[in-house]
């Protein structure tokens, strides 16, 4: 866990968990998918539905930018918002008792994120993959002031390969981003 804890109890922020990165049949599903849920499940219980927010990535991004030559890049990608694959899988549906927050970008910290949580947040960040939205993620919000521990073992990548790697470079922004895991996080003190 953070080696500066802050007092305030952690948030669980639930990154992408979307039919995108979890059908197999996706080009960027997450061999991973399934048991980073379970232990997200996990944490949600512990941390609570009032303390546990789930992010949406979207499709909706202007065109011209470099968004232009990724959806190029990802045409299957580039689909309607409201299309299928951009849907939460069914267990995250249950994690908060808020709606999603959705963003355009790869990193969801951003306004929206910080108008729930506060200025100087402790996030306990999981979802998917750990090589994109996650890694995206915690930089931003770490940038903005937030305490944020990776939850390794709840965070699924694209392959272990590129999740090691990910993970290697949160690594490099200790004390602002600390690696830990679900049974480090379990142990921790609940929401009250």
């Amino acid at each position: 866990m953070s080696t500066t804890e802050p007092s305030a109890a952690p948030w669980l922020v639930v990154v992408d968990p979307q039919r995108i990165f979890a059908d197999p049949s996706s080009k960027w599903a997450s061999p991973y998918f399934d048991q980073v849920m379970e232990r997200i499940a996990l944490l949600g219980a512990h941390v609570g539905p009032e303390r546990t927010l789930v992010t949406r990535w979207l499709p909706t991004a202007d065109r011209a930018g470099s968004w232009g030559g990724y959806f190029e890049a990802w045409p299957f990608a580039d689909v309607p918002a409201e299309d299928p694959l951009y849907d939460l899988v069914g267990p995250a549906q249950r994690l908060s008792s808020r709606p999603s927050i959705d963003e355009p970008t790869l990193g969801k910290w951003g306004a929206q994120l910080e108008e729930i949580v506060g200025k100087h947040p402790h996030l306990l960040l999981t979802g998917v993959s750990t090589d994109c939205c996650v890694l995206t993620t915690a930089l931003a919000a770490a940038d903005a002031g937030a305490h944020v521990d990776v939850v390794t073992d709840a965070c699924a990548p694209s392959t272990g390969e590129n999740g090691a790697k990910a993970l290697e470079v949160m690594g490099l922004f200790g004390p602002q981003v600390s690696l830990t895991t679900s049974a480090e996080a379990l142990r921790e003190p609940a929401a009250a």
